[in-house]
């Protein structure tokens, strides 16, 4: 089950007892708790992908602003050639 507080999205995850195990001990001997060593390592993992992070919404169409529909055209399809090139 997952769910947000304070704008921190809660997951469970998994472990093997062995994995689990040295995770403890490792949390213990620094000092935090196990979710912010699993924190620390998603957050190094994901440094290291070559995915890059999205770096903006696709362009929404609310029928205001001064931008013409070529505009938004060329907006919509540079957003998707962009997500398209991660894959």
């Amino acid at each position: 089950m997952a769910g947000t507080i304070y704008g921190v999205h809660k997951t469970t995850v998994y472990l093997p007892a062995e994995l689990d195990a040295r995770l403890g001990a490792e949390a213990k001997a620094e000092g935090v708790s196990k979710a912010e060593l699993i924190r620390r390592g998603v957050a190094q993992l994901l440094e290291a992908s070559p995915r890059r992070p999205r770096s903006k919404p696709l362009p929404t169409f609310t029928g205001t602003g001064t931008r013409t529909m070529e505009q938004l055209d060329h907006d919509l399809v540079e957003q998707i050639a962009e997500r398209a090139s991660r894959r």
